[in-house]
Order: structure tokens, then sequence, then C-alpha cells
């Protein structure tokens, strides 16, 4: 569990703040506190939520997590649930962000690995004219923190399709491929499923909730849709890329076992020659055909090879065999 408690004034830190001496530091003029807690436990969520008079119900959300991305309303606060994601030697490790907006204070309860954090104050805190507007300029940075981190995943899913790209387009097929594209598309969807909600949340943050989030703010919550539309575009054009590529994939297999099928029933059709002439005459042969004809046997097996090179070679002319 990691704790901490900063206090601000016209956009200036002020320092840290023990928990107790909230409320203090939140009647002072034009100031406001940031509370930002790393897998609280039960006791210390139940302080917080005397301390801010929070919703129980947000509260138990906050606890439990693998919530879903939304906005709620609780009085003159607000409650917001982020999936945030980070690249982590490669893979994509999730978490999850809970926000409580008041005009006095903002907390954060990040599960998992969650950016959110001493990433975000540093965003917020290197514009002090705008974070002097109150918590909503530091919402924003957690908003946009959140967001900018889905762009770096969106490259490494990029550059991983490319990595089995050329192995998609093989006329045989491997299964492997297939799982590895499968498996990927299943990531792009998990993406996109904590990135698009980001944008209904912005979108009513602009609309409502001015007592919070001032006009000044708007811009800043315009581009973070902004972002998000970008990654979002993004994973749907890959998806669509890989939708096709499966398809391709699979029509060029087909291709090669019609191709096999064509060359086994041209080969069928040679074969059918001589399996009707033999079977005509059986395999005892005293000079045949008809019955005592003594150049019968030569002239069955010459007119048996004949038309065999002659069915050949019209089936090797159309790329039969």
């Amino acid at each position: 569990m990691n704790i901490t408690s900063v206090a601000y004034r016209n956009g200036r830190r002020l320092g840290d703040v023990a928990l107790d001496d909230i409320s203090e530091a939140m009647q002072q003029p034009d100031s406001f506190v940031w509370l930002d807690l790393h897998e609280p436990d039960d006791a210390l969520l139940l302080k917080i939520q005397e301390e801010f008079g929070l919703h129980e119900l947000s509260i138990e959300d906050a606890r439990h997590a693998h919530q879903r991305p939304k906005i709620e309303t609780d009085g003159d606060s607000l409650f917001i649930v982020l999936k945030s994601a980070r690249l982590a030697d490669g893979q994509v490790v999730y978490g999850e962000t809970h926000l409580f907006v008041g005009p006095r204070f903002l907390v954060s309860v990040r599960h998992g690995d969650s950016p959110a954090g001493e990433q975000a104050r540093k965003h917020s805190e290197s514009n002090p004219a705008m974070l002097a507007k109150g918590p909503g300029f530091a919402l924003y940075a957690a908003l946009d923190t959140v967001v900018d981190n889905y762009l770096p995943i969106v490259a490494q899913f990029e550059r991983e399709f490319d990595a089995i790209e050329t192995d998609i387009f093989k006329d045989t097929f491997d299964r492997l491929i297939i799982e590895r594209l499968y498996e990927l598309k299943r990531k792009l969807l998990q993406l996109r499923n904590a990135a698009l909600p980001v944008t209904d949340i912005s979108a009513e943050l602009i609309r409502l909730h001015e007592g919070l989030m001032p006009k000044e703010l708007r811009p800043y919550l315009r581009d973070v849709q902004d972002h998000v539309a970008r990654v979002v575009g993004l994973v749907d054009g890959m998806r669509e890329m890989l939708t096709t590529a499966m398809q391709v994939n699979l029509a060029l297999v087909g291709h090669n076992q019609n191709e096999v099928v064509k060359r086994l029933a041209g080969w069928g059709a040679i074969l059918a020659i001589p399996t009707v002439v033999f079977s005509l005459y059986g395999m005892n042969f005293a000079w045949m055909p008809e019955l005592t004809w003594k150049p019968g046997y030569p002239m069955a097996v010459a007119a048996t090879l004949l038309g065999c090179i002659y069915v050949h070679r019209r089936l090797r002319r159309d790329g039969w065999v």
C-alpha cells in the first residue's frame, strides 16, 4: 500500500499533508488536496470515505476493482473509473484507476500497474497556471496520462503484426500463425474496450460539471478525446487488416488444396485408360483381341500408351498435371 497526499494552492505545490490534516488543508482558500492511493486496504478506504464524504457504493467499487470504465455523479463530486495499460518488458500490463473528484479534492485509487500517480502529478505540476483552476486540471492530467500510455501499446501491436505478416501469405496452413493472429486480435479488442469509454467520459465532462471542469479546461479534454479517437482508429484499422489477412491466408490454402485436387484428378484420368483396357481383357493374354489375333496384345498396349500420352499432354497444357 502506497499513500501520497499533496496540497496545492493557486497552482503551486504546498507540500505533503498527513491524512488527519486533510480537512484543515481543504479549508484554505484557493487550495485543494490530491490524495493518491495504491492498493489501499479496507480500513483506509473507510477513513477516506468519512474524510471526503464519498458514497459507500463508490467506495465498494474502488475496493474490489474489476469495474467497467464509467463516470457517475454523487452530489457535488464525481466518481470515474479508468482502465489503464502500460508496456513492461514488451508485455501489456493492465491496471485500474478510480478517481473521486470534488471542488477541493482529487482522490485517485489505483489497482495493479496504473501510471495515473506520480506521472500524472508531474504532468499537472508542469502547468501551474492551469492547475490553479482546481482539481479539474489534475483530473485532466490523470486522463491524459492513461490515454498517452495506450499509444506505445498500439505501436507494439503494429510491430507484432509486421513480424508475422510475411508468414500470413504462405499457401500452406500453419496453425501457429492463425493462433498468433487470433491472440493479437484478442489483445486489440481488450485495448479498444479500455480506451473507447474515455471518449464518453470526456464528453460528459465537457458538456456537464462546469463547476468542476471550467471552460478553460475544455480544450484539454477535447485533446484527450482526439488521442482516444486516434488509438481507437488505429486499433480498428489493425483489426480489419488482421481479419483480411486471415481470410487471404485461408483463401491461399484453399487454392493450394484445389491445385492438389486438380493434379490428382488429372492423373486419375490418365490412369483410367489402362484401367479400362486391362479390366476389359483381364490379365491373361493369348494373342487377343479379338481373341486369336496375334498382333492384339502389342496393339492393345500401344493404344493404351498412346491414349495416356495424349491425355497427359492435354492436361499438362491446361495446368492440371
